[in-house]
């Protein structure tokens, strides 16, 4: 195992399991959904309220233990908390399939929230541990096109191609569970900490809960960036639940609606990188986390009133923005002064925390004013995301490949 560990060359099985597992366990589950709605909404008599409901449950879910798997992958490990949180996160996005009602698909949707939002700030602290500078960067946007490919394949096959093979929804979500816990398998059975000799930017130490907790919650810009996140999460989160129904509704065959959101997603493949290279290049993230959050909200407000190939522009752009923007966002907050790997965990969990609330909170609520327009649902989530916008003019400067000092 020395051996292994030793080898710089393991450093990139690591990141590639960990943008697997965002491709398999988190969005490939996750993004079926929203293009399984029409065919969940028929079976279970579900109207659109309830479908926006069900939806924020799995962010719901996170705003509770998102910030808990934070922790216990500083005290614990990567090794530990990703083995175990797929393992259980696969049994609990199979649970889904067997909801016969609103009642039981919103409580299954929360079980799994519950175990999947452990997972994403322990897949970035795994880059956290085996790269550092610019290099981290570049990591992070590895694991986001991971997730951005997931959602796409999601979006791309689970309506389309992989329910009429199964014979149906439920099929579909046993199917992914299966994945999952494969996943969490290879996490166990392959993966192999880094021996504590290394250098010190791949060193994984192990902290207390309330060291973490105090340290992290007394840093000014992991509030900063948490609540940008939760404008950010609220935004999208609620658009891509929303927009396969709304063009449908509008008059979109359902293959054409769902193609859009595979659009969107598979629009993050191409952006990620190119997004985080910029932030490098430019020296500052700054800039990266104004520009893309004003582009999301511009773009999502036109959506109300664009139809044809313009909608397909907007989706691309914001596809684009969307994992290119996460990744620098969790580089940001891992190179603040006194973070690094150590608290990164703790620290992207609050971010996410956060995050959850605003994907929770707000689908419901737009999906609520579909009855007055259904285009007004898309300006209240521009606006959400306008709002939080204020926040990154607060952010000090910051170099790519340090520190962000926190005085």
């Amino acid at each position: 195992m020395s051996e292994i560990n030793n080898k710089s060359g393991y450093r990139w099985y690591a990141l590639t399991l960990a943008a697997l597992t965002f491709t398999f366990a988190i969005a490939m589950p996750t993004m079926c959904m929203p293009v399984l709605f029409e065919e969940i909404a028929r079976d279970l008599d579900l109207n659109l309220v309830q479908i926006g409901t069900v939806w924020g449950m799995v962010s719901l879910a996170g705003v509770f233990v998102v910030m808990a798997g934070g922790l216990l992958g500083d005290r614990f490990g990567v090794k530990r908390v990703l083995s175990t949180g797929c393992i259980l996160a696969g049994i609990a996005g199979a649970l889904r399939g067997l909801s016969g009602d609103f009642t039981t698909l919103s409580a299954t949707l929360f079980l799994f929230g519950l175990l999947t939002a452990s997972i994403p700030p322990i897949v970035h602290k795994t880059c956290g541990v085996w790269f550092s500078g610019k290099q981290l960067g570049l990591a992070n946007g590895v694991v986001a096109m991971g997730m951005a490919g997931g959602f796409t394949l999601g979006a791309m096959l689970s309506a389309t191609v992989i329910s009429p093979w199964l014979g149906g929804w439920k099929n579909v979500l046993f199917l992914y569970g299966a994945i999952s816990i494969i996943i969490g398998i290879l996490w166990l059975l392959t993966y192999h900490e880094p021996e504590r000799t290394e250098a010190s930017t791949e060193q994984e130490s192990t902290v207390p809960f309330r060291q973490a907790v105090s340290r992290v919650s007394h840093i000014r810009e992991v509030w900063i960036l948490g609540l940008g996140v939760m404008g950010f999460m609220g935004c999208l989160q609620s658009t891509t639940g929303y927009l396969s129904l709304y063009l449908q509704d509008v008059g979109w065959s359902g293959a054409s609606a769902d193609g859009t959101l595979a659009a969107l997603n598979a629009a993050g493949i191409v952006g990620v990188l190119p997004i985080v290279i910029l932030s490098n290049r430019l020296r500052s993230r700054k800039p990266v986390l104004i520009l893309g959050t004003i582009l999301i909200a511009i773009c999502v407000s036109l959506l109300s009133v664009t139809d044809g190939a313009l909608v397909w522009g907007l989706v691309i752009v914001v596809g684009t923005i969307r994992d290119g923007y996460m990744a620098v966002m969790t580089t940001t907050i891992m190179e603040i002064e006194n973070i690094g790997a150590a608290y990164a965990g703790t620290a992207l969990g609050l971010m996410m925390t956060l995050g959850r609330l605003g994907g929770a909170i707000f689908p419901p609520i737009g999906n609520s004013l579909a009855d007055i327009s259904p285009g007004l649902p898309f300006i209240l989530w521009a606006a959400v995301a306008a709002v939080a916008l204020s926040g990154f003019f607060f952010l000090r400067r910051k170099n790519t490949g340090g520190t962000v000092s926190t005085n």
